[in-house]
Order: structure tokens, then C-alpha cells, then sequence
């Protein structure tokens, strides 16, 4: 009856290789983030404007304190909405 008992797939099975997440402040060498620079900061919001958090950037602690700040600064100088519908 289930003399060949072989699994087919319709598609091939994909085996997802995570990448590992770095810092990119780390790699790059940098050292200041410039709260003026609201373009560089909507990387690390999200769509309705809220900071990602460091498990998704993989931002370290050191530098996901100074984003935050920059953030908060620059929605402080109007620079960046607090709350938005569609920001990206």
C-alpha cells in the first residue's frame, strides 16, 4: 500500500535564514545623531509615527536611548508629527 512513501511538495520547502541583526551606529563609526535631521529619524519611526523598538532595528541600548531623544527633540521643534495617519 504505501510502498513508496516519499513527500512531495508542490513548492519546494524554504528554510528561512535569519540574518543577524547589528547596530549600524556600531559599524559605521557614528557617534552624534543629529535631531535636526528628521529624514535620517523617520527610519526609526513607524507609520503612525511611534519609535520602533530595538528588537526590530537592532539598534543597541546605547544608541536606541540617543534615537529616542533625537525623536523627542525633534517633535518638540515641529521637525516630526507626535501622531500621524500615514507618515511613509
Amino acid at each position: 500500500m504505501a510502498q513508496n512513501a516519499e513527500i512531495r511538495y508542490l513548492t519546494p520547502p524554504t528554510v528561512d535564514v535569519k540574518k543577524k541583526k547589528y547596530c549600524r551606529f556600531k559599524k559605521s563609526g557614528i557617534r552624534y545623531i543629529d535631531y535636526k535631521d528628521a529624514e535620517f529619524l523617520k527610519k526609526f519611526l513607524n507609520e503612525q509615527g511611534k519609535i520602533l523598538p530595538r528588537r526590530i532595528t537592532g539598534t543597541s541600548l546605547k544608541f536606541q536611548r540617543r534615537i529616542a531623544q533625537a525623536v523627542k527633540r525633534a517633535r518638540h521643534l515641529a521637525l516630526l508629527p507626535y501622531v500621524t495617519d500615514m507618515m511613509k
